[in-house]
């Protein structure tokens, strides 16, 4: 059975060439983004971090590593981005 955890999406607060955004998973979050902003864990992040690009938190979903592995394979980050304008649609009650 696939472990749940928290799939998180980071937003840079300027682009890297071509990247502004980062997708990953976690069981832990806050020790993730902590790891993210001391520039270890995905080489992404340590390369951002070097360049002194910041990022923030822009969204979380109860996922597996497949969730996660899906929205990075349908691509766009910013379409599910809410700091780029996008408002994720509300779940029905």
């Amino acid at each position: 059975m696939a472990r749940t955890g928290t799939v998180y999406l980071l937003h840079f607060d300027q682009p890297y060439q071509h990247a502004k955004h980062y997708i990953g998973w976690t069981d832990d979050l806050d020790t993730r983004l902590a790891d993210h902003a001391a520039g270890r864990g995905a080489r992404l992040m340590a390369v951002i971090t070097a360049a002194g690009i910041t990022f923030r938190l822009a969204r979380t979903w109860t996922g597996t590593r497949a969730r996660e592995r899906q929205l990075k394979r349908q691509g766009g980050a910013s379409r599910c981005c809410p700091l780029c304008g996008v408002r994720p649609r509300q779940s029905a009650s």
